[in-house]
């Protein structure tokens, strides 16, 4: 479903205005023009902070940052709604991509007049090329193990109490359905847009757990937020991308089984898998960081970078 030719503003209607819509939501069946959209998304945000419990106004939030549109719309909407959101951005080394990204992250932060800490992953152990190569590990796997580890580290350290995500309905969908797929239960019992505060890991949210990527760039492009429009050259072929491709086709045939399908999960199956018994923590012997095992995945890598320098 498409908006309609010459489509007014639902809520301006109500108002007794007569705006015209510029978007059509058809999962909610609303048609909004640019400042009702604005709001309705920003509501949206602060109905699912609330919802989840996720953070007030006293807390100290990091707000994970890329350069794209949904954590460039994360930190504003935040900042609006009147939140203690910082940025924290991790240059990963990937050539021109981490550049570019660096500088529009750099340039909304001036823009907003927000502080952005930057952690520059070549100092700490080495670039996502160099560290693939050195341990013929899936970039995107390698990616994700160190940029959990030093949000969390950098957030603790730094007195941050909450770190928020960009995590979007489709990115969360996408992993949902991976998951489900293959019955991975230890993956599913995380899949929550709040996870705990516990031995040494802050509390992370999704504050647009609900929000479709086409709902974030609407957002993004309606307060001109300029973000990286391309994605990281090694995501390419990524399984979550082709997860979804799927669900954008079955969303168009029929809207709002994304939000179905993500809802009920949350709603009927978590509380299930929440009730399994939790594996215990401790902590690397080596970095002291939390971690499931006796030494920890971002140690084990570092090891392994050591080595091939050395070789």
């Amino acid at each position: 479903m498409k908006l309609k030719k010459n489509a007014r503003c639902q809520i301006c209607k109500q108002k007794g205005g007569n705006k015209k819509a510029i978007i059509f939501l058809p999962h909610h069946r609303l048609a909004l023009c640019k400042d009702h959209y604005i709001s309705w998304f920003e509501k949206r945000v602060e109905k699912t902070i609330k919802e989840f419990k996720m953070f007030s106004k006293d807390d100290r939030i990091l707000v994970a940052v890329s350069g794209g549109k949904d954590s460039l719309s994360l930190w504003n909407a935040l900042a609006k709604l009147g939140y203690n959101a910082d940025g924290f951005y991790i240059n990963l080394g990937i050539d021109q991509y981490s550049q570019d990204s660096k500088l529009l992250a750099e340039q909304f932060a001036k823009k907003i007049n927000r502080p952005l800490h930057i952690l520059d992953l070549s100092k700490e152990v080495a670039s996502i090329p160099e560290i693939t190569k050195a341990t013929n590990r899936p970039a995107c796997s390698a990616c994700g193990t160190f940029k959990r580890y030093y949000m969390n580290k950098f957030a603790r350290d730094a007195g941050y109490s909450v770190i928020a995500t960009g995590h979007n309905l489709d990115d969360e969908v996408a992993v949902l359905f991976g998951n489900t797929l293959k019955w991975d239960i230890d993956y599913l019992k995380r899949q929550y847009p709040v996870l705990k505060e516990e031995n040494g890991f802050l509390k992370k949210v999704k504050p647009l757990c609900r929000i479709t990527e086409k709902e974030s760039a609407m957002y993004a492009f309606l307060n001109n937020i300029e973000y990286i429009e391309y994605e990281c050259p090694y995501s390419e072929g990524a399984s979550s991308i082709e997860y979804k491709e799927l669900l954008s086709k079955l969303e168009e045939k029929h809207p709002g089984t994304k939000l179905q399908f993500y809802t009920n999960f949350l709603k009927k199956m978590y509380p299930l898998l929440h009730k399994e018994e939790k594996k215990d923590l401790t902590k690397c012997k080596i970095c002291g960081e939390p971690s499931f095992q006796e030494v920890c995945s971002v140690c084990k890598l570092k090891q392994q970078v050591s080595k091939a320098k050395t070789v």
